[in-house]
C-alpha cells in the first residue's frame, strides 16, 4: 500500500474524538484543525497491523514539526 501523502503536500490535522483521549491525543487537540506541510514519512510494520505510515509535518509560520499517523490528517 502507499503512502497516502507525499512530501511538499498541504495537510489539515483531523479533529481528535472525544471518546477515546490518551495523553497523545490530549497533547495533539491543540494542533485540531491547523494546515500544514509534509516534510517527511516513514512506515512501521507492527506485526497485527501490515504497513503504516508516520509523517513529519511542519506547522505554522514557526516551523514546528510533528509527528502524526496517517488517519490524523487530511488533505488541504
Amino acid at each position: 500500500m502507499p503512502a497516502r501523502y507525499e512530501i511538499g503536500q498541504k495537510v489539515k490535522i483531523r479533529p481528535v474524538s472525544e471518546q477515546s483521549l490518551s495523553a497523545r491525543d490530549s497533547d495533539l487537540r491543540q494542533y485540531d484543525g491547523l494546515t500544514g506541510e509534509v516534510t517527511n514519512y516513514y512506515w512501521i510494520s507492527p506485526p497485527a497491523h501490515g504497513v503504516v505510515y508516520v509523517y513529519t509535518v511542519r506547522i505554522g509560520a514557526g516551523g514546528k514539526d510533528i509527528v502524526l499517523h496517517e488517519d490524523e490528517l487530511e488533505r488541504a
